[in-house]
């Protein structure tokens, strides 16, 4: 009998209390959404408990990789940006030292204080054990290729940690223009019906073709939701790499310094195109957990992973066997387990 398969969801989110607070002080709606209210779909986002853990065994995840609801703690002031990253971190260490066989964490990092988030990217991975951190692509209106954060990427690739970015709602601008005159349908476009994907996607782009990964070229970031759409046109947006000068080609950014998840949509078309443009052994798993969830009035039944579907829809894939256990935690190992490694030994010593 073939061993059992373990997955590692990298997209789980929660909403701790302090982001709570600092959102409702920062006017922030508090919607659902964000964590919220008494409806289900808050509860478990605020969850780190038995709740959680239910809904993991239902999904069929061994493990989950907490990160803070979007946009994190990148739409407050600088001031409270620091001080609830740091708070955050701690909470989130806490829970994953309560059950470390079910949980692990990436950090909050306090962009909006740049000269601040390579710090509190060291103190979460030396001191509390993180194996990463999650960004939210823009701070405030600057985007994710800001020359303010070339000291965090070089944090980042020093400590060989990786980066998941995760998207947020495009600015008012794009928002009026692109997404306005259309009722509830336009802000569920504007976000996770498209406009996430586009938002992030062109900010990977902008990295890219602005030198980031020249200048950092070990820099590992994850890319959840099958890679926010880029991968689906590198081939056409590759004729820009000679304009741009780079230093590879387009593709083999996304090869050498991406790993790409679906998020929770199980499409095996998309799964078979990030294969055959970045490899199986660039793939991870995430469940996007709770926003695709079971369904829900207004949610994305086609999204639908309870009930194992998380699992199966790996089991099923159409790979082998090696290659399934490399995506559903094998890569992540692999990308990480170094950490895990030193931190062990930093305890014994």
């Amino acid at each position: 009998m073939p061993e059992k398969l373990r997955i590692v969801g990298l997209e789980e989110h929660v909403a701790l209390p302090v982001l709570l607070d600092a959102w409702a002080k920062a006017g922030i709606p508090q919607i659902p959404q964000l964590g919220y209210g008494d409806e289900p779909f808050a509860q478990r986002l605020r969850d780190v408990g038995e709740r959680r853990l239910a809904d993991m065994d239902d999904q069929g995840l061994d493990v989950a990789v907490l990160s803070l609801a979007t946009p994190g703690v990148q739409n407050l002031p600088a001031a409270d940006a620091m001080s609830v990253a740091r708070e955050a971190n701690d909470a989130l260490a806490d829970v994953v030292n309560s059950n470390p066989d079910r949980f692990q964490a990436f950090a909050a990092i306090p962009t909006p204080a740049p000269e601040a988030a390579a710090a509190e990217l060291e103190r979460a991975v030396t001191q509390l054990g993180f194996r990463g951190a999650m960004l939210y692509g823009r701070t405030g209106d600057k985007l994710a290729d800001a020359p303010e954060f070339d000291d965090l990427y070089a944090t980042a690739e020093r400590l060989r940690v990786p980066l998941h970015f995760h998207p947020q709602t495009p600015v008012p601008a794009v928002l009026d223009a692109y997404y306005s005159g259309l009722g509830q349908v336009g802000m569920g476009l504007a976000t996770a019906g498209l406009g996430w994907y586009y938002d992030l996607g062109v900010q990977y782009l902008r990295m890219i073709f602005s030198g980031v990964f020249d200048r950092h070229p070990g820099l590992q970031v994850i890319a959840g939701h099958w890679g926010e759409v880029v991968l689906f046109y590198l081939d056409h947006i590759g004729i820009m790499a000679h304009n741009a000068k780079l230093e590879r080609p387009l593709a083999a950014y996304f090869r050498e310094n991406f790993w790409v998840a679906g998020s929770g949509t199980v499409s095996e078309r998309y799964l078979r195109w990030t294969a055959e443009v970045v490899g199986t052994d660039r793939m991870l798993y995430s469940t996007d957990y709770p926003y695709t969830f079971g369904t829900r009035p207004g949610g994305f039944p086609f999204l639908d992973t309870s009930g194992g579907i998380a699992r199966s829809f790996l089991e099923q894939a159409p790979f082998t066997e090696e290659d399934k256990a490399a995506i559903g935690s094998g890569n992540w190992e692999k990308l990480t387990g170094h950490l895990a490694a030193q931190r062990g030994h930093q305890q014994s010593a």
